[in-house]
């Protein structure tokens, strides 16, 4: 999970893909105890697979003992230590930023993040969609385009802007703050890093970068299945838009590597080593 972290899981099969994705909603809350799941069928339609698929991604999840099986029709979720959480208030705060590429499940981490911790989670999408989507309107663009110049140049530097500004607000008021986007241009220019560590270290935070990698086949099976309309041009292109998908990437300076694919552990388990080393003061 660190930035000598060299050897990364290959691609897993769709029923692997399917347990880790609902773990991760579990995890991250999306998915909440005692929640009834939907059927086998509507499941193998929302994640577009097949009914055995679902049934061998149940099996792994029974196994874990995060799904239970009350029935042959009815399975709910088993989580009891989802409300469990002691809120940390560090005595500096914290700035946790989370990159990653599309469906490689930063928002999930960073969601785990904020369970663990109590600390808000600024989600780039969440903060700044709905006005993103009225200024594409009103320059005569698609509410859901995210590859034209217009919204690269004259739209994207804004989001990023409110996101950062939403963070120091939250520094300011002493609280450690956990900011989820792709960051993949900011994340390569070793002077943005350089700019943001300076501006919350002169607001006596401390920053740290987390990437999140997935291979390219689940990113694939996750955009497909959250459905979201800004994603159907990738889909629609999927080899051009994977063309520009660099797996080998990894931001500039240290930072930390979470590996949401294949054998590697839980994103949770992954969540708390980090977090883990982030209070401790540990490099990345």
């Amino acid at each position: 999970m660190s930035e000598s972290h060299e050897r990364l899981s290959q691609p897993e099969s769709r029923y692997q893909q399917v347990a880790r994705n609902l773990r991760n909603d579990i995890e991250a809350g999306g998915l909440r105890h005692g929640e009834a799941l939907p059927s086998t069928r509507a499941l193998a339609e929302r994640w577009d697979t097949s009914v055995h698929t679902i049934n061998e991604a149940m099996r792994v999840l029974i196994e874990e003992g995060l799904v239970i099986s009350e029935s042959r029709s009815k399975r709910v979720v088993n989580a009891p230590d989802q409300n469990l959480r002691a809120d940390l208030r560090t005595q500096a705060p914290h700035v946790v930023i989370v990159g990653g590429y599309a469906g490689s499940g930063k928002t999930e981490l960073g969601r785990i993040l904020a369970r663990e911790t109590g600390w808000p989670m600024l989600d780039k999408d969440t903060l700044t969609r709905p006005v993103v989507e009225a200024a594409l309107e009103v320059l005569g663009l698609s509410p859901n385009d995210r590859e034209s110049d217009a919204y690269l140049t004259k739209i994207r530097p804004r989001e990023y802007e409110a996101l950062l500004a939403a963070a120091e607000e939250n520094v300011s008021c002493g609280n450690s703050v956990i900011l989820t986007a792709p960051y993949l241009r900011e994340l390569k220019d070793a002077a943005w890093v350089a700019r943001i560590q300076a501006l919350f270290s002169a607001k006596n935070a401390t920053t740290s970068l987390v990437w999140v990698y997935c291979d390219p086949d689940t990113m694939n099976t996750y955009i497909r299945h959250r459905g979201a309309a800004r994603d159907a041009h990738k889909l629609a292109h999927w080899q051009e838009y994977l063309a520009g998908v660099d797996v080998q990437f990894r931001p500039a300076g240290a930072h930390f590597v979470v590996d949401n694919s294949a054998s590697s552990e839980p994103l949770q388990a992954q969540a708390r080593e980090v977090l883990k080393s982030i209070l401790s003061g540990g490099g990345n």
